[in-house]
């Protein structure tokens, strides 16, 4: 670039920091992620340009750089791979790996709520990408069905890839609150924890709450708290009682209900130890939803501390089929 300050919210067609900024993807109040190339590899990427006002915050930008190293040191399968992070003329950026697919939110909107089986495998691998960046101290904060990208499998035996993105805003676990220095909430209302509501301190399992109302719509259609006034969407999940999903869905066991209650609790000390721990008691208590049970896998093994039997794979069932589809013949 020769100098010039591009604005995040006009920059298409030009350069910044080595990508040319190609079109839009989406936006939020923080920052615009865009489809760029990478110049000097000539690799498509995300990048992802934070708002000026954000780049002015010293605190801020300090934050930035040391999360987005953290972010990007993580090596998860199910996590978006961050190629790099800097600022360049007064621009905080992310540079990250595209993925080709839909994200958790398009997939919804299109299809209404998904299979058990499909569920569970999404709710599998967004747990895997969460409790590895717990174990790197990092706190996502906004665990949400648009930060959940969806890409074709391998096979009829894992259908979809799933991997969670977003995570070069996330904070130090245990430090910050659910709120920036400025007084403004980092998160979405239909997944936020209790304590974040609170502007109490956080850790991993404020992420393990989202992930539970992300879940429950994927089998519901709907988060589990709906409020037409965001100060009552607020009260709700600091105080009401999640619905009880199998009055929600037909066919949903009620020990699943005292699953997501427990993922749902008010208090952090009630819930699931870590998201793996949760999904795999889903997962049990979902085991006679369906005609037939899946076959379990790694993610089941390392959540329960043992390998899975061998056994004949069974073919899957017509309704365990991909989420994704293609186009209509």
């Amino acid at each position: 670039m020769s100098g010039q300050v591009v604005q995040p919210s006009g920059p298409i067609g030009t350069e910044i920091a080595g990508y040319r900024v190609d079109r839009e993807l989406g936006r939020g109040g923080m920052a615009v992620v865009y489809c760029a190339t990478d110049l000097r590899l000539g690799r498509t990427v995300a990048l992802k340009l934070l708002a000026p006002e954000y780049t002015r915050n010293d605190s801020f930008r300090r934050r930035f750089h040391q999360e987005s190293r953290i972010a990007a040191a993580i090596d998860h399968p199910h996590i978006v791979p961050v190629f790099e992070a800097g600022e360049t003329d007064g621009i905080l950026y992310i540079a990250m790996c595209y993925v080709h697919g839909l994200d958790l939110r398009a997939v919804l909107d299109r299809d209404g709520p998904l299979p058990v089986p499909a569920a569970l495998r999404i709710a599998a691998q967004l747990a895997s990408a969460l409790d590895a960046a717990h174990e790197h101290d990092l706190v996502h904060r906004d665990v949400k069905p648009g930060n959940v990208l969806v890409t074709e499998g391998v096979d009829s035996e894992h259908p979809e890839h799933v991997y969670l993105t977003d995570f070069g805003l996330a904070k130090k676990s245990l430090s910050l609150t659910g709120f920036t220095t400025a007084g403004e909430f980092v998160g979405t209302l239909d997944y936020v924890a209790p304590e974040r509501v609170a502007g109490r301190p956080v850790d991993g399992r404020s992420d393990l709450y989202s992930l539970a109302c992300v879940v429950y719509e994927t089998l519901a259609g709907a988060p589990p708290f709906r409020r037409d006034d965001d100060l009552e969407l607020l009260w709700a999940h600091q105080y009401d009682p999640p619905p009880l999903l199998s009055e929600e869905r037909p066919g949903i066991p009620s020990a699943a209900d005292d699953i997501l209650r427990k993922a749902l609790a008010k208090a952090p000390d009630d819930r699931f130890g870590t998201c793996l721990e949760f999904v795999t008691a889903l997962r049990a208590a979902l085991a006679d939803s369906g005609p037939r049970r899946r076959t379990p896998t790694l993610v089941d093994a390392r959540a329960a501390g043992t390998l899975p039997a061998a056994e004949p794979v069974p073919a899957p069932p017509a309704w365990a089929g991909p989420v994704l589809k293609g186009p209509e013949a």
